[in-house]
């Protein structure tokens, strides 16, 4: 009975060796073999049209982002800024509406290149930001930020003659007035097509109006559709024909 139990203890034994053999051999169960990443058995689920995962889309509508419309901003690099609401209407002629379509800059006078630029033109040279404070002889004042291209961009594009020392701004109202030429280019003074991040609305003097930095607001010429290059450093504006300073400063007098 005993050398019964122990040749069964052998087979048994023997059994084992060759199984742990077999196993060494395909490399199953070797604890230093090398991870791999499992697969799930169930098939990928298939990209669904964005109208089956939205179906209270508009057909046609795909994951661009949608357009909500411009916001206004109140605060530029931590400082608040007044809302375009402050303005007040004190045009010669009242708010102009200007077709864009047909809307064009003309640079011109004592320029090398006339230039007659589009809506679209203009808003393709480099464009900046100024938070800039706008003080109206009336009394009121109004900080917000303005975004444009710079003037002196323009004209160096259409290159001013040597002789030209004085810039004219004209309106499509028939509104004028003028900076010297050096203070377009000392203050990088902008045409701005922007308020506070908006479009400038009608009354603000879409489509472009001149940021005249530390000046008063009658040097803000609205509506521009003319740059004048001129050799006249009196030249006297709508205002200034009436009396206003020519140089326009908001530390001098209001009147010349």
């Amino acid at each position: 009975m005993r050398a019964h139990v122990l040749l069964s203890f052998h087979v048994l034994l023997s059994f084992l060796t060759v199984l742990f053999a077999v196993l060494l051999v395909t490399g199953q169960g070797c604890a230093n073999q090398t991870p791999v990443r499992t697969t799930s058995a169930t098939p990928e689920t298939p990209a669904q049209p964005i109208e089956e995962m939205h179906p209270d889309l508009p057909a046609g509508s795909d994951t661009a982002p949608v357009d909500l419309g411009e916001v206004e901003v109140t605060e530029f690099q931590g400082k608040g800024l007044d809302p375009i609401t402050v303005f007040r209407e004190n045009s010669i002629r009242g708010a102009q509406h200007i077709d864009i379509d047909a809307y064009r800059l003309q640079v011109f006078g004592l320029v090398e290149s006339y230039q007659e630029l589009t809506y679209a033109q203009v808003l393709a040279y480099p464009s900046y930001q100024k938070a800039v404070v706008l003080h109206c002889v009336e009394g009121w004042d109004a900080d917000v930020l303005w975004e444009g291209v710079r003037i002196a961009d323009l004209i160096d594009a259409a290159g001013a003659k040597p002789e030209a020392d004085t810039v004219i701004f004209h309106a499509d109202d028939g509104y004028t007035s003028s900076l010297p030429l050096g203070y377009i280019y000392d203050r990088d003074i902008l045409l701005a097509y922007k308020i506070n991040g908006l479009t400038l609305p009608d009354d603000n003097g879409f489509p472009f109006q001149v940021a005249a930095e530390d000046k008063y607001g009658y040097k803000w010429v609205r509506w521009v559709t003319g740059i004048e290059l001129s050799d006249d450093p009196k030249y006297e504006g709508y205002w200034e024909k009436r009396g206003y300073s020519n140089d326009g400063d908001v530390s001098g007098p209001i009147f010349g």
